[in-house]
């Protein structure tokens, strides 16, 4: 008789000055039954955070809350996190977002998978206490994506609605991660979940992704995954270099990796050059420019695009929220 397989899922919070949403994070998390661990890890936050996750605790003694006394980023805590857990599955909620009721009942009832994700549903903060009744009922359709899907998935284009793939939150099984030696990247501070991924698929993990819709992506202004510094691109570049000479992956994948590296670097050079611009004059950063004509293109066609860009309709600076309409956008629209 085959053994039933794991369901005990432990569930990582990494949080940054988030004690005016770590507790609705906590609770979602808590409400599962497949929840054996819940893990937060306070990354240095001042604003008492730590002791806010605490006066969650329902008592059933699955949270644990660590603090560090000084930020060291989310792929820090995370990999502190998986460090001091023991649950087979791991999965992964940011501090400011929550969980539909019966997400990780939804998602462990698909079989054949290293990660598996479903559908994010972006809703605006004002918004987030009555989502749970107004999110779509989705068939699952369950579906495998490979490497070269997942990395074209993840380039965005200027103009079109945000949708990259990276922003999943797969479950992931820990014996896959363990046997391939995974863990996040603690370079990085942007992509760093999108990098672990294509890392793990590049490896051969089975990916498979639902179009069921358990994931609540809160959308606000300061949200730190909303904002990022120059080098945080130039690392994520250098991240999917060390990617291409690590192991050969064939040349579709290799292509793909190629393409996604080269949208990364573009997005950096022009950040560089406006950087530049802003700190040591104009002068200063078409010196730059001349230097490395390489980066011409990228410099000249953010601008224009940049400029062009003012004179469409506004768009909202989320990747896909409300807008105040009260209608939730969802991360799968096919």
């Amino acid at each position: 008789m085959t053994a039933a397989a794991p369901t005990n899922v432990c569930i990582i919070i990494a949080a940054k000055n988030a004690s005016g949403t770590i507790t609705r994070a906590i609770s979602s998390a808590l409400a599962e039954p497949e929840a054996s661990e819940v893990v937060v890890v306070d990354d240095g936050s001042t604003d008492g955070t730590a002791a806010v996750a605490s006066a969650a605790d329902d008592g059933t003694g699955r949270l644990n809350v660590v603090r560090f006394d000084a930020n060291r980023g989310p792929s820090a805590a995370r990999n502190h996190a998986i460090s001091i857990s023991q649950s087979p599955l791991l999965a992964v909620l940011d501090a400011d977002d929550f969980f539909f009721p019966g997400r990780l009942t939804q998602l462990l009832s698909v079989d054949g998978w290293d990660l598996i994700a479903d559908n994010i549903a972006f809703i605006d903060a004002a918004q987030a206490a009555s989502a749970s009744a107004k999110v779509g009922q989705f068939a699952p359709s369950p579906r495998l994506i490979d490497l070269v899907g997942f990395l074209e998935g993840n380039i965005s284009r200027r103009g079109a609605r945000r949708g990259e793939i990276g922003f999943l939150k797969p479950i992931m099984r820990r014996a896959f991660l363990e046997e391939h030696g995974l863990r996040y990247d603690e370079t990085l501070r942007l992509g760093e979940d999108y990098n672990l991924y294509a890392r793990a698929l590049a490896r051969g993990a089975r990916y498979k992704i639902i179009k069921s819709c358990g994931y609540a992506a809160v959308v606000r202004g300061n949200s730190l995954s909303g904002s990022h510094r120059t080098i945080d691109l130039k690392r994520l570049y250098e991240a999917d270099r060390a990617m291409l000479a690590e192991a050969w992956l064939g040349s579709e994948a290799e292509a793909a990796l190629r393409r996604h590296a080269r949208h990364v670097r573009d997005r950096y050079e022009l950040r560089h050059f406006l950087d530049l611009k802003e700190r040591e004059g104009f002068t200063s950063a078409i010196g730059y420019a001349l230097k490395h004509p390489d980066a011409l293109p990228a410099i000249v066609g953010g601008i224009v695009a940049d400029k062009a860009e003012r004179y469409r309709r506004p768009r909202s600076p989320a990747p896909v929220a409300l807008g105040g309409t009260g209608e939730i956008r969802y991360l799968l629209q096919d």
